[in-house]
């Protein structure tokens, strides 16, 4: 099996070099120095050690907010992954379709008005693309850790699992 290299994105101009209009963004966003909160982070790294089908790019969005605002721009399809304190058990995962930036969860902890600014202004685009949300519950912040709770971990392959069964499911509607 070929090995896919992550394409390190250092410019804007990446999400124009090429038509993104048939591709899915997987953006995995939170603050990976903070333990649980860093899944959507750690999802995307494991994403990156699989090989891909063409029509699926991913990217550390980190906690990035209004600095991502071009991949909505460039894609019509967008799934992100994030960290919740939602009260569910530790490592469950939950798939919402947000319509507007008050259907976030309210609980996205330390970068929670950043992506929700960034939110709403993707509903103040001309063009807003399918929004998928993917969370996975988490009980607390770890601050200056990398490592994932057990439970949160082990939900990792399944949560791939899933995100990449969205995926296939997404591309084969629009085929």
């Amino acid at each position: 099996m070929k090995e896919r290299t992550p394409v390190a994105i250092s410019s804007d101009a990446y999400f124009f070099e090429k038509d993104k209009s048939n591709s899915i963004l997987i953006l995995g966003v939170g603050n990976y120095l903070m333990g649980d909160e860093g899944i959507g982070v750690h999802t995307i790294q494991e994403l990156s050690k699989q090989e891909l089908p063409e029509y699926i790019d991913i990217l550390d969005g980190g906690t990035g907010g209004f600095l991502l605002l071009n991949c909505f721009e460039a894609y019509k399809t967008v799934i992100f992954v994030d960290a919740t304190m939602d009260g569910k058990p530790e490592g469950t995962i939950s798939l919402l379709r947000p319509k507007f930036a008050a259907d976030f969860p309210t609980a996205l902890s330390v970068h929670d008005v950043g992506l929700k600014d960034m939110i709403e202004a993707v509903y103040l685009m001309e063009k807003v693309p399918d929004i998928h949300l993917f969370t996975v519950s988490i009980e607390k912040l770890d601050p200056m850790t990398v490592e994932l709770n057990p439970k949160v971990k082990a939900a990792l392959p399944e949560l791939n699992n899933q995100i990449l069964k969205l995926c296939e499911a997404l591309h084969s509607e629009k085929s």
